[in-house]
């Protein structure tokens, strides 16, 4: 067992000081580029050309950030968690993109990382291999060198001209020497780690800003899961449940009609059958608002196509969405839709609907638009407001664009995880 646990130090000894050289290299071969194209980009703002530079030079510097919170906690179990603002829904306009860059406190520590990580990133990846090179220099090369020069080399050259103590001293130090960097160099390798954690994680007024938000969230989810039990409690009470009483009682007149007056309770029998058909079918409407059972069968693209077929304009949908989300993010995600193509029935004046949803970045993107009259406000109707909230609790969020005279697009997104992938993805016309 001492044995297998001192090769296992000596294999995660090895690796560590390879992964330290990796970014020792890169602190360098990358960090110098990336911090003269970033600075210069930003100083070309006012010229007009830095309005796409910039950008693009932000996007490579938190990729590059990126990769050390990958590498920390995979390497060094040192969580970093991602400080950056969610990109809004209209991110393609250069200039929106360029200010929720600039204006993320996480892109300025971005850099201020880059900064600090040439040299500490240099020092910390190159010590653990350092120390291994020189502890085997010390027993292989230092005691024999300074027996043939009297210059000696390495750190051992003072001992190498000492006869039988150039010898043994520098092997006994090179051999301490090399057994303590390969347990050390982890240590080292989670120094560098804590160092990045220190400063590409999210700000204390990021954090506080963030438990304001949730805060904020969870109460409208509270408030809105509460409207959504009073709406169905009183859809049960005014619908099913009445036609239920009235059944029951229609039943128990035809019980006691049925020997003096059997046509009479035929008719009654007759109402009855009639009314629990009624009975059911709002029930399953009501289960279909809660949960639409296609929904769980089929998936979104399912759910949406359905939904689509059954509405009365032609709507065009196309799905890419190679796999399935978590069942409360689809039922938010099928709800917005469906709440969206409610108000192009009803408000827009449209001739024809499109549906877009795909998913890229661990975002499902779903874009609703119509051909109407425009003019649609989030702030003047309770629908969108909704679906705002139906989004915010899953941090997501909602864009508009209705110019009056048309069209209408809304962009909602939704962080998401994909599982079950499918072998390929599907659109048409429903």
């Amino acid at each position: 067992m001492d044995g297998d646990r001192r090769a296992e130090i000596a294999r995660v000894g090895l690796v560590t000081c390879l992964r330290g050289l990796v970014q020792a290299v890169l602190a360098l071969a990358v960090g110098i580029p990336l911090f003269v194209m970033t600075v210069l980009s930003i100083a070309f703002i006012p010229l007009g050309v830095g309005v796409f530079l910039a950008p693009a030079s932000l996007s490579a510097l938190r990729s590059f950030a990126n990769i050390q919170r990958m590498w920390a906690a995979e390497w060094s179990g040192v969580p970093v968690p991602l400080p950056y603002r969610p990109e809004p829904a209209n991110a393609h306009n250069p200039f929106r993109r360029l200010w929720w860059m600039l204006s993320d406190p996480a892109t300025w520590r971005d850099l201020l990382w880059l900064v600090v990580n040439m040299p500490v990133g240099l020092a910390l990846g190159l010590l653990p291999a350092c120390l291994l090179v020189y502890g085997v220099e010390g027993m292989f090369v230092a005691p024999w060198l300074g027996q043939i020069t009297a210059y000696g080399w390495g750190p051992f050259w003072p001992l190498e001209a000492w006869g039988i103590v150039g010898v043994v001293a520098p092997v006994a130090l090179g051999a301490l020497l090399t057994a303590v960097s390969l347990p050390v160099g982890p240590w080292i390798l989670k120094g560098h780690a804590l160092v990045a954690q220190a400063l590409l994680s999210p700000a204390r007024t990021a954090l506080a800003e963030r438990v304001r938000e949730l805060t904020e969230t969870r109460t409208e989810t509270v408030d809105a899961s509460a409207a959504e039990l009073r709406r169905i409690e009183r859809d049960l009470h005014d619908g099913a449940q009445a036609r239920l009483v009235a059944l029951s009682m229609n039943i128990g007149l035809a019980e006691q009609l049925m020997k003096q007056d059997p046509e009479a309770a035929q008719e009654l029998l007759a109402e009855a059958r009639s009314a629990s058909g009624q009975a059911l079918t709002e029930l399953r409407d009501l289960v279909r608002g809660i949960h639409p059972p296609v929904l769980a069968e089929r998936g979104l693209d399912g759910a949406v196509r359905a939904l689509a077929l059954s509405l009365p304009l032609p709507v065009e949908v196309g799905v890419d969405v190679p796999g399935r989300a978590e069942a409360p993010v689809e039922s938010a995600a099928y709800f917005a839709v469906a709440e969206m193509l409610a108000n192009v029935v009803k408000h827009s004046g449209a001739g024809r609907a499109w549906v877009r949803i795909e998913h890229a970045g661990d975002r499902l993107r779903m874009i609703v638009g119509d051909d109407g009259v425009g003019g649609a406000d989030p702030a003047s109707g309770s629908g969108m407001r909704g679906i705002e909230r139906r989004l915010a609790a899953f941090d997501g969020t909602m864009a508009v664009t209705s110019p009056s005279g048309g069209p209408t697009v809304v962009t909602m997104e939704l962080p998401c995880a994909l599982s079950s992938p499918k072998t390929s993805p599907s659109s048409g016309t429903g």
